[in-house]
């Protein structure tokens, strides 16, 4: 890899849920998007709750860095759907990993050695 590169995991985001339970956030199982660097991905028609979403969001650059073996971020891959009274979870799916360059990414010039 070159100096000036740093790699991501693109990640899934899919609804999961006790078979025959009464969904409160508007999902279905099975829906789902994908995070793509940082661009996020929805299928056609698809649609997803704002507040499943912020509740995901703050977690997912994490999932994208590469992370210790031991480390929680590598191994949980549940997140609970923040109302409390829905029995979804949001299963968050590590992919192949992208390659990024740092000037395609930001306008800031990278660290010089």
């Amino acid at each position: 890899m070159a100096e000036d590169e740093f790699e991501l995991y693109d990640l899934r985001v899919e609804v999961v849920a006790p078979p025959g339970a009464r969904i409160y956030c508007g999902a279905s199982p099975g829906d789902h998007f994908e995070l793509r660097g940082e661009m996020l991905h929805l299928p056609p028609g698809q649609g997803f709750s704002i507040y499943s979403l912020a509740a995901l969001l703050p977690l997912l650059p994490a999932k994208q860095r590469p992370t210790h073996p031991q480390d929680w971020m590598s191994t949980d891959a549940e997140v609970a759907c923040p109302d409390p009274n829905c029995p979804t979870r949001f299963r968050i799916t590590r992919l192949g990993r992208r390659r990024f360059r740092h000037a395609d990414v930001t306008a800031v010039p990278g660290p010089t050695r």
